[in-house]
């Protein structure tokens, strides 16, 4: 007699963690992403999915130290597409998630050098043709065909999603911290090397490259998180003193006060003025 029962030979399901190189914020050197890492961690704890981490860029001794900080969580493998820094990468991750048959890619919200744009993960879903979702802060139940996941919403809130799979999710800064990286696993993880194309990126090509300014100084906002405070900020009494008020006055006087004001917050620089 032929019970009709659930097959368990189905193949589990393919999830691709997308791995940056990471810059400290401070010292400026290689280190894993931190939201990169939170996705790798995330997709650590899914049961019963084959688990693909894969890192498309130039690697070099520096990029393969940071690289290792993933293998060091655990994972056995990384698959490297090998491309130079003017190369659009979008195309070859495209490639390796139709190749691979992934149904679920996982990544960083923003890379932490190079662009740092925030826009791959919406290119890459628009090329594949599957739905994003970004601000990730949990996974609650993956199975055949969708995920349950929870979205990060302003001011600590959060929206549960059925999303249908194949589909890409980008996380945030809300998402689980990532495990330390061990030492042991970092240097016996194996990194595999896999020939790619390269596409030329044409918008960076026209792009003009300049150091970096010192950016101007903001005015004070005053920030609050309930309706509470918001009234107590706005009905309190400014503490500066020696301000005036200008009504019915000509143009070049107002002009006059205003400038004066923005020189002694220090948003403008009289040097560049005169």
């Amino acid at each position: 007699m032929l019970l009709n029962t659930p097959s368990r030979l189905a193949s589990p399901c393919k999830v691709a963690a997308l791995l940056s190189i990471g810059q400290h914020p401070i010292t400026g050197r290689a280190r894993r992403a931190d939201q990169d890492a939170r996705a790798l961690e995330m997709a650590l704890n899914l049961s019963d999915v084959r688990l693909l981490p894969v890192h498309a860029g130039w690697v070099d001794d520096t990029s393969e130290a940071a690289l290792r900080g993933y293998l060091g969580m655990g994972v056995p493998e990384l698959h490297l597409l090998q491309q130079p820094a003017e190369a659009d990468v979008v195309p070859v991750l495209e490639a390796f998630v139709r190749q691979q048959q992934v149904s679920l890619v996982l990544c960083g919200g923003r890379a932490e050098s190079g662009e740092g744009s925030g826009m791959l993960p919406y290119l890459l879903a628009q090329r594949l043709g599957w739905p994003v979702i970004s601000g990730l802060a949990e996974i609650e139940q993956l199975k055949a065909g969708s995920v349950t996941l929870l979205q990060a919403l302003p001011r600590g809130q959060r929206r549960r999603l059925k999303v249908t799979l194949p589909a890409v999710l980008a996380l945030d800064s809300a998402a689980p911290v990532a495990r330390q990286s061990a030492f042991g696993p970092a240097r016996r993880g194996e990194l595999i090397q896999q020939g790619s194309e390269v596409t030329a990126d044409l918008d960076r090509s026209d792009w003009d490259f300049q150091p970096a300014r010192k950016r101007p100084k903001r005015l004070k906002i005053i920030k609050a998180s309930s309706a509470r405070d918001r009234f107590k900020a706005a009905a309190a009494k400014a503490e500066a003193s020696g301000g005036q008020v200008l009504q019915n006055q000509p143009a070049d006087v107002a002009a006059d006060a205003i400038l004066k004001m923005l020189l002694e917050e220090g948003v403008l620089n009289q040097d560049k003025i005169a």
